[in-house]
């Protein structure tokens, strides 16, 4: 399944950068074109993020990768205000 995952993050992303240059470089006078790449755009950076946190939480959950930003046990509190 995280192939899978991974293979929908490439193309999701190879999408936002090709729509987005296709919004970009459109010229001024076609607006529908611009338009349509443009959502295109942000429907691949969305399904881009997702995959990409999905396999993340996948890649701390197996140990592949350490956890990021978390607190040493020996920091932690009961939820005391010191």
């Amino acid at each position: 399944m995280q192939k899978l995952i991974a293979i929908a993050n490439t193309v999701a992303w190879s999408g936002f950068w090709a729509f987005g240059y296709l919004a970009l470089s459109a010229p001024t006078d076609t607006g529908n074109q611009a338009l349509i790449a443009s959502l295109l755009a942000a429907v691949g950076a969305a399904i881009g993020l997702a995959c990409w946190f999905q396999l993340v939480r996948h890649s701390e959950a197996t140990g592949y990768a350490k956890r990021a930003n978390r607190v040493p046990s020996h920091l932690k509190t009961d939820g005391e205000i010191a």
